[in-house]
């Protein structure tokens, strides 16, 4: 994103404000790495449509590469000529330094499937083909990064869960339902820029392809699961809290209670963070198919 581009939209764009409605209770410096990363995450997504709406495979193809390799050893990373492989390495190294070694390759570990994820995706828009629902919503939750946010709640809370009470059925079933809402509400607020832009990655467009679907009918068939989605969330949520209940380590039980909390913060979040970001104001952009703070001109960029 040029530098006037970023003054002018970056506070419009609202990606600090969506964090800080996730991870209440945070220490501070928790909220401004998680939030810094986040930041992040936007920008290589942009670098990511960028490079498929321009051709660009070999440039995709070698960020791909040094995003794994920086996330596997940040700190030689710090000072990359692409400051994208930089952020990485510098919001990695934040984020590494509050829960133990174990946190730190469980996070690692997820995050090396969302960039592999990216690629999957980079193929399916390069060659215009539009996954089936069910392989997209697998899809979705790796591009989507579900279970790095989940992850990062427990820095918010400040403690690591055990391995069995974070793949506790409840608790695990909570932690979905929470990111299926964002990545379909996502869906159904990017579903006129993608459209416009003959994206290929959306349940809208893939329910419209497959399903033989109308738009209209696409977009009540989103209603319908988003709302389907709150119910069995509050439902898991019921039984995540009988759950908590019964654990007898205080310190894991307010853990899982603050996890639990920030999930539902995260439905509040993400409605208002789609309403309020500049992101997806298609109506008042020139190019329904492209936001006004990106430079669409390919001589433009590196």
């Amino acid at each position: 994103m040029p530098p006037d581009k970023v003054a002018e939209y970056a506070d419009g764009l609202c990606y600090t404000d969506l964090m800080a409605g996730y991870y209440l209770g945070a220490p501070d410096a928790v909220l401004q790495a998680v939030a810094d990363y986040s930041a992040w995450f936007f920008v290589w997504d942009d670098r990511h449509d960028r490079d498929i709406v321009h051709g660009r495979t070999a440039s995709w193809r070698r960020l791909k590469s040094l995003l794994h390799q920086a996330l596997d050893a940040p700190a030689a990373h710090l000072h990359h000529q692409d400051p994208l492989v930089a952020g990485l390495a510098d919001s990695v190294l934040r984020l590494y330094g509050f829960l133990p070694e174990s946190w730190n390759a469980r996070f690692a570990r997820h995050f090396h499937q969302v960039i592999d994820a990216y690629d999957r995706e980079f193929r399916n828009r390069v060659e215009a083909r539009v996954p089936p629902v069910e392989e997209y919503l697998a899809l979705r939750r790796l591009t989507f990064a579900h279970w790095i946010w989940t992850d990062l709640l427990e820095l918010a809370a400040g403690t690591q869960l055990p391995d069995a009470v974070r793949k506790h059925p409840a608790f695990r079933r909570a932690a979905l339902l929470s990111q299926e809402f964002a990545a379909w509400y996502n869906d159904l607020c990017s579903l006129p820029k993608e459209i416009a832009g003959d994206e290929v990655h959306n349940l809208g467009i893939s329910l419209i392809v497959h399903e033989r679907l109308t738009l209209e009918e696409s977009v009540e068939e989103l209603r319908r699961r988003i709302l389907e989605c709150i119910a069995d969330f509050l439902a898991a949520e019921r039984e995540t809290r009988r759950y908590a209940d019964g654990i007898g380590d205080r310190e894991i039980r307010d853990a899982v209670l603050a996890c639990l909390a920030n999930m539902r913060n995260w439905f509040g979040s993400v409605y208002w963070f789609h309403h309020e970001s500049g992101r997806y104001m298609v109506d008042s952009w020139d190019d329904r198919s492209t936001p006004p703070y990106v430079d669409n001109a390919p001589a433009g960029e590196k």
